[in-house]
């Protein structure tokens, strides 16, 4: 009985080893038939599943072309930055640590559960644009699931606001939205790439799968802006307007020889890498886009009318007695006490709006408008800057005597500075005007014709006279050369007609009048000193720009006492 039951105990034992044998090998069959199906059957749609949560297709940033000056030092360079994201339905399961999160970004807590939870259908947000390299790592180093960063680039420029109303700026997506960024968009901005990529569960990217498209980045620019000039012009401006207490104040620096923009600045400024200053009223390039009375400014170019039909010369008599000028019960006079008779090149120096009316009165009209819509006024300047006006030039029929009178001292006519400016270098250039460039020219365009280069020559002599000691210009004046210019005051018209309390001052000026190389335009608005007079507060400001610019420039002085002339003439002659 003993040894059957012990047979029977052993008997159990391999039974149940059998059983579980076959347990074990019917459940690898199964295991192997379901690895089978699924790697056969249900492959596909496994396949999908997985990429869908592992796979992702990302942005590959194009880096937009840099602007520089003409000698290559940058204006604007974009930088790397990163942008965090996050995928709402991967991170909702980790709400609980957003305080982290925004403790790292310096963001709300409730802003971003709300930026998340009302999200959730979307499998991409942003959470943070623009950050720092080291900043974003912290973000990734939290370990949050469904939070990434992608590399993006963003604008700086060097200059800061020095630049600003000439360079402009760029959205957060890095397109040009002002000044040059916006006028050159289509050449600087570049072209995204893309590449699929393999993340972990937690959304980090853990290696690159395919590259689907190259980044192309955007191309580099060459301005016409030599930056030793702008950080001149702008210190200029910025103390004048600081200093007279004026609204708001403009420089434009011309090369006539080219029709380059050498410098363009305006006060007030603001700087482009603050987007907190991103205000119409900072950010306006007064320069090209606001129009003003030239005032005095302007009779050189209704005298160019005159000395072209050949009945005036520099040296032809006006009788401006007895100072005043009387048309249809309207009143002109002049800012100082009767001056007589004149030559027209006293016109000029002493500022005669008699003397400039009575010219203007002898022309017909149609010639004073042919010669003005030549020298650029009432049309853009070619200059392809966005928002440029064209200014305001009525068509001659509409002209009346009055209106004829005024227009030759600058009324009744509206310019920019950068129009103004394009004007004096036609005069510059022996008449011919030339298409305003903001970009860097190797060869000088031809230009067109304007008036004869005697005309322009003879001009040039008259604003000579200006700068002189007894001109109303003579402030203008720079040691040891030539400078030829025109003053301009005026009242400025508001509602019920022209304020004696505001003015602007202006003056446009060459140098060296013996071989211009440069042209200025500085436009003061509304200075609240006690001197408003062009002579008195733009004309030191062309000075003091024109001194430093022509020191960089390394142009020889024209205008050298004679006991220097020796000197310099000997110097020349030794081995």
């Amino acid at each position: 009985m003993k040894r059957g039951a012990k047979t029977t105990v052993a008997d159990r034992a391999r039974w149940r080893t059998t059983l579980l044998l076959g347990a074990f090998a019917l459940g690898a069959v199964a295991l192997e038939g379901r690895i089978l199906y699924l790697q056969l059957v249900n492959k596909a749609f496994l396949t999908e599943q997985a990429n869908d949560r592992h796979l992702r297709t990302v942005q590959i940033s194009a880096h937009r072309g840099t602007l520089t000056d003409r000698y290559g030092e940058p204006l604007a360079v974009s930088t790397p930055v990163d942008t965090v994201w996050a995928n709402p339905q991967e991170l909702k399961p980790a709400l609980a640590r957003l305080p982290e999160l925004a403790a790292v970004l310096d963001q709300d807590t409730e802003w971003l559960e709300r930026r998340i939870t009302s999200n959730l259908d979307r499998e991409f947000v942003f959470l943070q644009r623009h950050l720092r390299p080291a900043k974003a790592e912290q973000v990734m180093q939290l370990g949050l699931p469904g939070v990434g960063t992608v590399r993006e680039y963003q604008r700086f420029y060097p200059a800061g606001e020095v630049t600003g109303h000439i360079v402009g700026f760029t959205n957060v997506d890095d397109r040009g939205q002002e000044g040059l960024e916006a006028a050159f968009d289509h050449w600087l901005k570049g072209e995204n790439g893309s590449k699929r990529v393999l993340q972990d569960r937690l959304g980090h990217v853990i290696g690159d799968v395919e590259l689907l498209s190259h980044a192309r980045p955007g191309k580099d620019l060459r301005t016409s802006i030599d930056l030793r000039i702008q950080y001149l012009a702008y210190r200029e401006l910025k103390r004048a307007v600081t200093d007279s207490r004026a609204r708001s104040g403009s420089v434009v620096v011309l090369d006539p020889n080219t029709g380059e923009v050498l410098a363009m600045v305006n006060q007030p400024s603001y700087n482009p890498n603050d987007r907190s200053q991103y205000h119409a009223e900072q950010y306006r390039n007064r320069a090209a886009t606001d129009i003003f009375e030239p005032g005095s400014s302007f009779k050189p170019l209704v005298l160019a009318a005159a000395l072209e039909g050949g009945s005036f010369g520099p040296r032809t008599m006006i009788d401006t007695s007895p100072g005043s000028l009387s048309i249809n019960n309207r009143k002109i006079t002049e800012d100082e006490h009767n001056l007589g008779r004149i030559d027209l090149t006293t016109v000029l120096a002493l500022s005669s709006n008699v003397g400039a009316a009575r010219v203007g009165l002898t022309m017909e009209p149609q010639t004073i408008w042919k010669t003005l819509t030549g020298f650029g006024i009432g049309r853009l300047s070619d200059s392809t800057y966005p928002g440029e006006s064209a200014g305001v030039l009525n068509d001659p029929q509409h002209w009346r005597t009055i209106g004829q009178a005024t227009l030759s001292y600058g009324y009744g006519v509206a310019v920019t500075a950068l129009q103004l400016a394009r004007a004096y270098g036609a005069i510059a250039a022996n008449g011919l005007l030339r298409p305003v460039s903001m970009l860097a020219v190797d060869e000088a365009p031809a230009g067109e014709r304007v008036i004869s280069a005697n005309t322009a020559q003879e001009l040039v002599g008259m604003l000579e006279a200006v700068v002189a000691p007894n001109g109303t210009g003579k402030r203008a004046a720079v040691r040891n050369f030539h400078i030829a210019g025109k003053t301009g005051t005026t009242q400025k018209s508001g509602v019920g007609g022209y304020s004696a309390e505001r003015h602007g001052a202006i003056f446009a000026g060459i140098a060296p009048a013996s071989a211009p190389r440069l042209v200025v335009v500085v436009m003061i608005d509304e200075p609240q000193s006690q001197a408003y007079y062009g002579g008195d507060v733009a004309a030191p400001v062309f000075a003091n720009i024109v001194s430093g610019a022509l020191r960089v420039m390394a142009v020889p002085p024209d205008a050298l006492p004679a006991p220097a002339l020796t000197v310099l003439a000997q110097a020349q002659v030794r081995p």
